[in-house]
């Protein structure tokens, strides 16, 4: 193992420690907000998580065990699970982000009749199609044997066996799974938030005529105010077409290299370098960390929530209850509630 391995193992241990805290803190906020819970993007951010907190959990592990004792890491049952997980992983999550981007363009787009477009049983649909789109092609895999040890991206992935003859089965399913996973989800993505980014500027341009004929009109207002509007003004315009970048940025940079890879390697004459093939793996890794701030814990609803969740665990560890008057702080403490 050279120095750049140690890098990588190195650094899917942070990625692994980040997303699972963050991925968690997402679902804990699930689970305590009832607010959350009823609302239709939480169904694909609950199923996200839980992807990422899998992948993290059972497949980075795996990754830096390969890394660093440069050989598989397990036999071959645990081997190819590992592998079936990271088919079924990948595609769920990248589905699930496509689903985020429908649901915030319906939002946007249909406001007025978004609760009659997006139903909750929809997004429960949605959710069950990506699991069994997911679930297909990772059975097919493991039907074939195409779940083995890869020494390139030093994991258990999508791999043909040596010895294998069944090269051109091996190329249409690897083409036909990047294809209806990567392909079509990045397609979704751009068409969405597209759409999304054109009614945003729509907004602003009413917004800017509408702050614009109220400065004329106000011809005593300060110099410094008129300057403080117009800054608003090119920061609302910036801050649409920020997020959407992010969105569209992180998920093209985290997945379309690895599948770039994955692809190019079917042709016979071309072959992959080992330290290329870990970092497109650490990238794809990387989105299971940055998923939950993109999507969740960067938006006020989740930081309000996880933050009461952590003051009611500071206040049980600085003041614990006991005895009898444990009953009546728990009373006085939902009539405060009530009455706040």
């Amino acid at each position: 193992m050279d120095f750049a391995e140690i890098l990588f193992a190195l650094f899917i241990v942070v990625v692994a420690v980040v997303s699972l805290l963050s991925n968690l803190s997402v679902l804990l906020c699930f689970v305590h907000s009832a607010e959350i819970r009823r609302q239709v993007p939480g169904v694909f951010t609950m199923n996200l998580s839980f992807c990422n907190i899998l992948l993290t959990v059972l497949n980075m592990p795996t990754t830096v065990v390969g890394i660093v004792q440069n050989r598989q890491p397990f036999g071959d049952c645990a081997c190819h699970t590992v592998s079936f997980l990271d088919t079924f992983l990948t595609a769920n999550s990248m589905l699930s982000m496509a689903a985020l981007s429908v649901d915030r363009w319906v939002a946007v787009v249909f406001p007025l009749s978004y609760a009659t477009k997006m139903r909750y049983k929809d997004a429960v649909f949605m959710v069950c199609y990506s699991w069994a789109h997911s679930l297909t092609f990772s059975l097919v895999a493991l039907l074939f044997s195409w779940v083995d040890y890869s020494h390139v991206y030093a994991s258990c992935t999508l791999q043909l066996r040596e010895g294998e003859r069944d090269r051109a089965g091996f190329a249409v399913f690897t083409v036909a799974f990047h294809a209806t996973s990567f392909a079509l989800s990045l397609l979704t993505l751009c068409v969405a938030y597209l759409k999304v980014l054109k009614v945003a500027r729509f907004h602003c341009k009413r917004i800017d005529v509408i702050t614009m004929q109220t400065l004329f009109l106000l011809v005593d207002i300060h110099p410094s105010v008129k300057q403080r509007c117009l800054a608003e003004q090119k920061r609302r315009k910036q801050r649409a077409t920020k997020k959407i970048s992010i969105f569209i940025g992180s998920f093209i940079i985290c997945f379309a290299p690895y599948v770039t890879t994955r692809l190019a390697e079917l042709l016979p004459f071309v072959g992959v370098n080992r330290h290329w093939g870990i970092v497109s793996k650490c990238l794809t890794y990387s989105k299971a960390a940055s998923d939950p701030f993109a999507y969740s814990l960067l938006r006020q609803q989740y930081r309000k929530v996880l933050m009461g969740v952590l003051n009611r665990l500071l206040r049980r560890d600085l003041y614990p209850s006991s005895g009898p008057s444990s009953s009546m702080d728990t009373e006085n403490d939902y009539c405060l509630q009530r009455i706040t």
